[in-house]
């Protein structure tokens, strides 16, 4: 206590002059509408320099979690090509190819244009006519299914989104094989519903949902999303809410298929199927 009082006696003129320096300061901006507009100012360039400098530490580490999607992603496509091509022969074969059989085709494209708060979304990709994209193609992310190429011009392709009212899918249960199908409902675009579930079915929430391949546009096994949860609907069949995988806020690149047997399959199917 006595050092304190030590202190202020000490140092008592300089604690006054100060207190009324803030006094005055404070008066200053509260009365003064140019020196209000100039603090006002000079935080803004202060908050504005630290969230750039924030923004940037953020972007930097999110690189980590871009790069081990991309290393996921480069460790599933080198075991696909093991599987499909001879390893000395890393590359796509015609339609014509009799020897190796490929079924399917993949390309990336960037997208440049994205919608995900309208009944009817789509896509806009930086690739199209020239760079051999087509019509009723498969578009699918890293983590899941994104959507359907429905225009194509010389150079940017249209994609009706996974979140579009009009999209319809064949999906499956993967524990167990069972099908319906998917659609969007259009409330948010973090989820789907899987209908046609039969009541007898197993289906629990966390069970995994992905492609069935009864379509000639998607391969079967491509990730959709997991159950959140199912309830059954007139006592015969469930519908059942999925969690999409695929992160719409965030898509960046995306891979497109394309089914090389596309035409002679449906050709066969409007043949003979009613």
């Amino acid at each position: 206590m006595r050092t304190l009082l030590r202190f202020l006696y000490r140092y008592h003129f300089f604690l006054v002059f100060l207190t009324l320096e803030i006094i005055a300061v404070t008066i200053g901006f509260r009365y003064n509408k140019f020196q209000q507009a100039a603090f006002v100012k000079f935080t803004e360039n202060i908050s504005g320099y630290f969230n750039e400098k924030i923004s940037a530490f953020t972007d930097y580490f999110s690189l980590v979690e871009t790069n081990r999607k991309l290393a996921f992603e480069n460790a599933a496509l080198k075991n696909q090509l093991q599987r499909v091509y001879r390893s000395d022969e890393l590359f796509f074969f015609s339609e014509e190819d009799t020897l190796y059989r490929q079924k399917y085709f993949f390309t990336s494209a960037r997208v440049v244009n994205n919608s995900i708060h309208n009944m009817y979304n789509f896509l806009t990709l930086d690739k199209g006519r020239e760079q051999g994209m087509r019509p009723e193609m498969g578009v699918i992310s890293t983590e899941g299914v994104v959507g359907i190429t429905v225009g194509v011009s010389q150079n940017f392709t249209s994609v009706m989104s996974l979140l579009n009212k009009n999209f319809h899918l064949s999906a499956r249960l993967k524990k167990n094989n069972y099908f319906g199908s998917l659609s969007w409902d259009g409330v948010d675009y973090l989820h789907a519903q899987l209908t046609e579930i039969p009541h007898h079915v197993d289906i629990h929430p966390g069970d995994t949902v992905i492609t069935s391949g009864y379509s000639a546009i998607f391969p079967e096994g491509i990730p959709i999303g997991v159950v959140e949860k199912a309830e059954l609907r007139d006592a015969s069949f469930y519908t059942a809410s999925i969690r999409l995988f695929t992160d719409f806020k965030h898509l960046v690149y995306v891979d497109v298929i394309g089914n090389l047997k596309k035409e002679e399959q449906r050709n066969l199917e409007n043949r003979f199927h009613d």
